[in-house]
């Protein structure tokens, strides 16, 4: 198959966007009535929900820690999620992504005020366009606010890159196959730091400043989406009457 050109004589990308634009973004929290805390994420073309149970007392008991609670995530990837239908179960992948996930989120919880408790975070990707692992960091940490769990942050998450030679901001799936470079973090607005931080493939050191300038702006857009999406969400709750 012949490589797509990524990039268009105009400075366009094949989807239309200019090289600092973000995909079309869709939140909504408290999207699961059996869960503690839930949220749906679009993506450009990437679908994700995330569901949070706990605090809660861990079971096994022996896999408890006196001084915090033990945060566990499950990164997983719908079978029907991608076009060459992927196997049942968790892969490799799966598993390191998960990993990559938890500590990420770890840095902004407040762990420490749940000794001997679990927190458990499921992110699962019903529809996957590139840039899952930002986005199931997104929408898990919806998630957790939604459940009324301490945080000191949001944590917004969103992958730059280079394709066709250019550094561009929130690849797609195919900008992800096809590109020289792609970058995915997750900036903390408050922290001022990235609590998620992966580069596969190349970059000079001055597309790399680009390419971190162009996420970090990315990021802050995405935080001001997450806040609004809880705004959204708790302004207009009103608890049921008293019966």
């Amino acid at each position: 198959m012949k490589e797509p050109v990524l990039i268009k004589p105009d400075g366009t990308r094949l989807d239309g966007r200019k090289p600092d634009e973000l995909r079309p973004i869709k939140m909504e929290v408290g999207v699961l009535e059996k869960s503690d805390g839930s949220a749906y994420l679009e993506h450009g073309g990437t679908r994700v929900f995330a569901a949070v149970f706990g605090p809660k007392e861990m079971h096994p008991k022996h896999l408890a820690l006196p001084s915090r609670a033990v945060l566990r995530l499950r990164y997983h990837m719908a079978s029907f999620s991608v076009e060459d239908r992927k196997t049942l179960g968790m892969t490799r992948r799966e598993i390191e992504l998960s990993k990559v996930i938890r500590e990420a989120l770890e840095s902004v919880i407040f762990l420490e005020e749940f000794p001997r408790s679990s927190i458990d975070v499921f992110a699962e990707i019903v529809q996957a366009d590139g840039g899952t692992r930002c986005a199931a960091i997104t929408a898990s940490s919806l998630a957790l606010a939604d459940a009324g769990i301490p945080m000191l942050d949001l944590l917004p998450g969103v992958a730059s890159g280079k394709i066709g030679g250019k550094v561009v901001l929130d690849l797609s799936e195919l900008e992800d196959k096809y590109g020289e470079a792609d970058m995915p973090v997750a900036i903390s607005p408050r922290l001022d730091a990235a609590l998620l931080f992966q580069l596969n493939g190349r970059l000079s050191l001055k597309e790399f400043d680009e390419a971190w300038e162009l996420a970090r702006q990315g990021c802050s857009k995405i935080y001001e989406m997450q806040r609004n999406a809880l705004k959204n969400r708790y302004e207009t709750y009103k608890p049921e009457e008293e019966t």
